[in-house]
């Protein structure tokens, strides 16, 4: 339990750190959102975060040019990549303690926004608890920012009244019950880390007699290297599958997927009005 002293840490702000040039005599940690992989969807509070910084700890879904913000801090990798991990969980709470108690101001840069499906708070919280100082810096989430970034909005009138966005891969490596649920409504459905279960996705969806609804994956999105596929609920495996689609990607499902061939139909449109005149 955090109580109110420790809340007192919890609240202090980004801006008294920088202001006083160093953090207390326990350190501090700052959570910072990247974005969703464009180095420019980045937000200036969190540049001013890692100029701040002593220590960053980053993650593999972090563009590295990123670190030319805090070229005097030490730069520490413990993100993972197909599985593999630089550094466990424990290690990596461990390892923000001991930076802190040491060097001051740590910043553990996120990719997208800390608190979706980022660990965020769970490391906020250990910090607070052996005495760190805590802030939090919020990103630019690549649940929305990456499905806008190819047109495709995650509400629309007429189309969608709301949106989930849910984990594909639970901490148990399971796709999360709430896959089945979220199938149910006409809600769009955004799922994260969920390729390596498009299978079973898809198996529910069809369950639900939604063959023919819209769905887009986007792998990497938002940076140079991006790959779009779009189809249907009953196409989507074997576009995959020629399209050599993997992660890290994010999966859309719902009407408001056409939005993005509306756009692109006008934009073709516009683009031939041009070349006549």
């Amino acid at each position: 339990m955090i109580g109110k002293e420790d809340n007192i840490h919890v609240n202090t702000t980004l801006a008294d750190h920088i202001s006083n040039g160093a953090a207390n005599k326990f350190g501090q940690l700052t959570v910072v959102g990247a974005g969703p992989g464009d180095v420019e969807l980045i937000t200036l509070k969190a540049i001013k975060a890692l100029q701040a910084a002593d220590v960053v700890l980053y993650d593999a879904l972090v563009d590295g040019s990123l670190l030319n913000y805090a070229p005097n801090a030490e730069h520490i990798f413990v993100g993972k990549r197909k599985g593999c991990y630089a550094y466990q969980q424990e290690q990596i709470n461990d390892l923000i303690v001991s930076r802190a108690k040491t060097q001051c101001h740590v910043v553990r840069l996120k990719g997208g926004d800390p608190f979706v499906f980022g660990r965020g708070a769970e490391e906020m919280e250990f910090a607070a608890s052996k005495g760190i100082k805590v802030a939090m810096v919020p990103g630019i989430s690549s649940s929305v920012a990456v499905p806008a970034s190819q047109n495709i909005p995650v509400t629309k009138r007429g189309a969608a009244e709301s949106f989930w966005v849910i984990t594909g891969t639970t901490k148990d490596h399971r796709l999360s019950t709430d896959v089945a649920l979220a199938a149910k409504s006409n809600a769009t459905i955004v799922i994260l880390m969920g390729m390596s279960k498009l299978s079973e996705i898809v198996g529910l969806f069809k369950s639900e007699g939604k063959s023919e609804t819209p769905i887009a994956i986007i792998q990497n999105g938002t940076r140079e290297d991006e790959k779009v596929g779009v189809g249907t609920i009953g196409s989507i495996e074997k576009l995959v599958a020629k399209e050599q689609l993997s992660n890290p990607a994010i999966i859309i499902i719902g009407e408001v997927v056409n939005h993005r061939s509306a756009i692109l139909n006008y934009t073709e449109i516009l683009n031939s009005h041009e070349v006549a005149k």
